[in-house]
């Protein structure tokens, strides 16, 4: 999947890769969508975990510093699934079959932006963001641009290399810092 993305990877080259058999893939997988999800889920920088976290104890950290964190685990989501992801748009039966697929497991890109804006309505209602914040607008604007982001390290070339922790850090401070003066 990460070498010809989701829509080219057969099963039967996925259990090649994983060296089973197609017969043992299907044993604890019901389809390719339900594959793909676990391994988001593998994959994924602890970012649900995060935003479930945060959303249970509002004010348990800074607010810069938790946007810096979901800001920083978010790119690296973006940044590592963009390849697998994006040759879903290159087939509209394709995705929309992936999107039924997703549906009853749960999943989807939804997903994220969802549990940030409750985390976000949950430090709203403890007086730490101004009163006329939009939880759903600050959400997808923190997400939006760590998706951009990814998207123009990937479209540069700059992508095939994971980014430098320390310019990855720069970025999710600034984003933070920036989205909370607005917030």
């Amino acid at each position: 999947m990460r070498t010809i993305g989701l829509t080219r990877a057969t099963t039967k080259q996925i259990a090649r890769a994983a060296d089973c058999s197609e017969a043992a893939l299907y044993k604890y997988f019901s389809s390719k969508e339900e594959l793909f999800v676990a391994v988001l889920h593998e994959r994924l920088p602890s970012l649900m975990p995060l935003l479930t976290e945060l959303t249970e104890n509002p004010g348990s950290r800074p607010l810069e510093q938790a946007l810096s964190e979901i800001a920083r685990r978010a790119t690296l989501f973006y940044e590592t699934n963009l390849p697998i992801t994006a040759s879903l748009f290159a087939e509209p039966a394709l995705l929309l079959r992936h999107r039924e697929g997703l549906a009853p497991l749960g999943a989807g890109p939804g997903q994220p932006l969802l549990a940030l804006a409750r985390y976000l309505e949950a430090e709203l209602a403890e007086g730490r963001l101004r009163p006329d914040t939009d939880p759903q607008a600050a959400a997808a604007l923190l997400l939006g641009a760590c998706f951009q982001h990814a998207f123009l390290r990937h479209f540069s070339g700059e992508g095939e290399q994971p980014e430098p922790p320390a310019a990855l850090d720069a970025f999710a401070c600034s984003l933070a810092r920036t989205l909370l003066a607005g917030v």
